[in-house]
């Protein structure tokens, strides 16, 4: 039979495509995995990675077997998962995806008094786009996301945490700038500057934008929050940022400002999605716990659920 460590050399190599690539991702020399793959071939009697000078290629058997190879792989961490609960919960390591419009702004607020209160939870963070996300999650390459609601799938659970507002943000020498809040009425004809596409925030601002008359900018997208934030103070346009943001980053200075929504400002809902076959259900609900009562405390300017 294949061993696992073979199972994980050949669900490297067909996600990286490049044998030193994936030599890295597993921490061993190129020749070991190379000679690693080579002895799964032959212990299976087929072809299921061809090489060449120029790039790797997974033959069709090769990608069936790396699905269920990456299913095998799942269940042995559930193995694991379930011998670590056996000690008590948030006692170990959690892989956490998050996007990129949230992780640099959220976990400043609430892993202090997480690693005080559980000092031995660790949690291995990831950043990236939606979609790559939801992969990660799905291949067991991260256990928890922590994410904009709603997440499909059915093979994922998920529960809301909180629900977070946008604000408008505008350069200090805007005409907004002398109001206190916002009417969507106001936004009729402003150039409006999101995220790139891929990012959850992009069609919510797109949505935004199409509801208020705004014109949304695709000569200039940014990257990130931050450079949203740069290109706002140099007049290119308004931004719509997230409350947990605005704090951070926007409230402390003068050349940006944000203002709210009057009456029912737009905003996003974050939550957590879990695999529905995962052992560590029971674990996630007891950090979501312990995530809402932190973020009671130190962050009004959201609304957390129950």
């Amino acid at each position: 039979m294949p061993s696992l460590q073979q199972l994980r050399y050949l669900v490297a190599v067909t996600e990286t495509r490049h044998f030193r690539r994936a030599a890295e991702a597993c921490h061993v020399s190129q020749p070991t995995l190379s000679a690693q793959l080579k002895e799964l071939e032959t212990r299976l009697g087929a072809v299921l990675v061809e090489r060449n000078r120029s790039r790797v290629v997974i033959t069709p058997l090769g990608e069936s077997v790396a699905a269920h190879a990456r299913r095998a792989l799942r269940e042995v961490d559930e193995i694991r998962t379930l011998a670590a609960l056996h000690h008590g919960t948030l006692r170990s390591t959690i892989k956490v995806g998050v996007v990129q419009s949230l992780g640099s702004y959220l976990f400043p607020l609430i892993v202090p008094e997480l690693h005080e209160s559980h000092p031995s939870l660790k949690l291995y963070v990831r950043e990236g786009l939606a979609d790559h996300l939801l992969q990660g999650l799905s291949s067991g390459a991260l256990d928890l996301l922590l994410f904009p609601m709603p997440v499909r799938g059915a093979e994922f659970d998920s529960l809301s945490l909180f629900r977070e507002p946008l604000l408008v943000a505008m350069p200090a020498d805007h005409p907004l700038a002398a109001v206190d809040a916002i009417v969507p009425e106001m936004l009729r004809g402003e150039t409006i500057l999101a995220l790139e596409p891929g990012h959850r925030l992009y069609e919510q601002v797109r949505r935004i934008c199409d509801q208020c008359g705004a014109h949304l900018s695709h000569d200039f997208e940014g990257t990130s929050l931050d450079t949203l934030r740069q290109m706002v103070a140099m007049g290119m346009g308004l931004s719509l940022l997230p409350a947990l943001y605005v704090k951070s980053e926007v409230a402390h200075q003068d050349i940006v400002l944000a203002r709210p929504f009057r009456n029912a400002p737009p905003s996003r809902t974050i939550g957590m999605a879990w695999r529905r076959s995962t052992a560590r259900e029971a674990e996630f609900q007891e950090l979501a716990t312990a995530i809402s009562a932190i973020l009671r405390r130190r962050a009004p300017e959201v609304f957390v659920f129950s």
